[in-house]
This record gives structure tokens, sequence and C-alpha cells, in this order.
């Protein structure tokens, strides 16, 4: 009976070894992801074939960043973060930037969204001017204020992209294939789990504070390296 209890002890002690291992494991790379910036990695980087991107699309680095341009923090993410990482990363054609809308403020953000998607179908050479331009438009205060309606489009779209079709770009607005692709983006945003905007992901990793500019460069860098090392 006493070698039966210290074999069923021995077998407890042994199972609540491998349990705190395991937790420990889980902690340390908790808290490594959270060292580097990093919030989750899914399974794949979201597929960027048919989002407007700008820079080498064949780049091993994916920047992608989930948007709404009701959003004030996105706004701030465009003007603060992007021209850095753009001159940093991009201009350099060591990774490709692209952005995926998200409806988060309702109907305004939706027709903005659009408003983006006819632009990239009629004039794609001037798509990133008029999302800058867009995202220009949005008040400092009053965010959730009406703002984006098809007359204040119309007047970004004339201003930003030189060559505009109005008539055809009012068409867009309501096309079904423009609103194919923003429920195409609805979609990603759904695959992702996508809570908050901006979100920024770099390849399959979730950036934990997209605001944080050296923990978004130490997980390019990283990607870069990963990338260099498979190549030798």
């Amino acid at each position: 009976m006493k070698k039966k209890n210290v074999k069923s002890r021995t077998l407890v002690w042994y199972t609540l070894v491998i349990v705190v291992v395991f937790i420990a494991l889980f902690a340390i790379n908790e808290i490594s992801k959270s060292r580097t910036g990093i919030e989750q990695e899914t399974a794949e980087a979201p597929p960027i074939s048919s989002q407007p991107t700008w820079g080498d699309k064949a780049a091993k680095v994916s920047i992608v960043e989930f948007g709404d341009y009701k959003c004030p923090s996105c706004k701030a993410w465009s003007s603060q973060i992007w021209p850095q990482l753009k001159k940093d990363y991009v201009d350099t054609n060591q990774a490709s930037f692209s952005y995926v809308n998200v409806l988060f403020h309702g109907a305004e953000s939706a027709l903005g969204a659009l408003a983006g998607e006819a632009v990239l179908e009629s004039n794609p050479d001037d798509f990133w001017h008029f999302h800058e331009a867009l995202f220009a438009e949005q008040p400092d205060a009053d965010h959730d204020g009406l703002w984006i309606t098809v007359e204040k489009l119309m007047q970004v779209a004339e201003a930003s992209v030189p060559n505009l079709d109005k008539d055809q770009f009012k068409a867009l607005l309501s096309s079904e294939e423009v609103q194919g692709r923003v429920d195409q983006d609805q979609q990603l945003v759904k695959d992702f789990n996508i809570l908050q905007t901006p979100t920024i992901m770099i390849n399959n990793k979730r950036i934990g504070n997209p605001f944080d500019y050296e923990a978004i460069q130490a997980v390019i860098e990283q990607e870069l390296s990963e990338a260099a090392s498979e190549k030798d």
C-alpha cells in the first residue's frame, strides 16, 4: 500500500512540475512578445494582393494598417508615425505598406471607405494622395460630428486627383464592385479579429502600441534579419 502511495505522490509531483514548466514557458513567451512590442502572432499575414499598397508588394516585410477615416488616432498615426516609417523602410524598398478599411464609426466610415476604393478603381496612381487628403480634412475637434459627406468627398477628390472624372467617381461610390472591395476588407477585419484602430501588423505580428516607433522598428528589423537568414 505504501509503495502505491509513493508512486501516486511521485506521479502527482511530476505532473505539477510539467504544468509549472509549461506555465513558465508561456509567461516567458508573453513577456518576450511584450518587450518586442508584439501583441499577438497570427497564423499568416493579412493578404495584400487586392489592397492599395505603397512600395513593392513582393517585399519580405509587409506592413498593414487597419484604419478608419473617421478615427482621430488614425489621423494622428498618419502624421506622427507613417512619414518616418515610409522614409526608413518603404522608400528604401525593404517593406511594403497596405491599407485596410475598418468601419467602426458607422455610415461615415463606410462612405469614406467607398470613396477610397472608388479612387483606387478609377485613378489608382492617385489613391495615396486622396488617402492623405481625406485624413487631413478630418476635423481636430468634434470627431463624432458629421463631416464625411458625398459633397466633402467630391471636394477632396477634385483637389487630390488631377484627372478625376466626377461622374465616374459618383457612380463608383454606389457600385457593386466598390462595395465588394469594402466588404472584402470587413472580412479581413473579422478574420484578424481587429478590435481597435489603427491596428498595425508587420507580416503576421500585431503591434501592441502602434505609436511606439521603436517597437515597430524592432519587429521590422527582426523580420528582415530572418528573411536574410532564410535566403542564405
